[in-house]
């Protein structure tokens, strides 16, 4: 039996980086990804996920919980419906979701990703 895998921010493969720029629409957001777990069909992954301040376009292909661990976001749907992130909230952002993403000053979130096995 393989032992649990803990997920805490500054552990995994760590890697950092800008926003893709063709998708940022305000300032100049950098994000850093604590990547932890990956599961065999490669359809599954998990970690830790931070950003500072940004705006950029969301077009998601997977399935996706993510739990506010500090910070606030604004994630915004193609219709112009908007939702305040703050510590503490957990949300699902389902497959087929289109808008926009916010990051006021600074946020840090745990993430699961799935995605349809192809």
């Amino acid at each position: 039996m393989t032992a649990i895998i803990r997920v805490t921010p500054n552990a995994g493969d760590i890697s950092h980086g800008p926003i893709a720029s063709a998708k940022v629409l305000q300032g100049k957001p950098n994000s850093t990804t604590a990547h932890q777990f990956t599961n065999s069909q490669n359809n599954f992954h998990c970690g830790v996920w931070s950003s500072d301040a940004g705006k950029w376009t969301l077009n998601y292909t997977e399935d996706e919980f993510c739990y506010i661990i500090d910070g606030e976001a604004i994630i915004t749907d193609q219709n112009g419906v908007g939702e305040k992130l703050t510590k503490g909230d957990a949300f699902v952002v389902p497959a087929g979701f289109s808008g926009t993403w916010e990051t006021i000053n600074s946020v840090q979130k745990f993430y699961a990703i799935y995605e349809k096995a192809e």
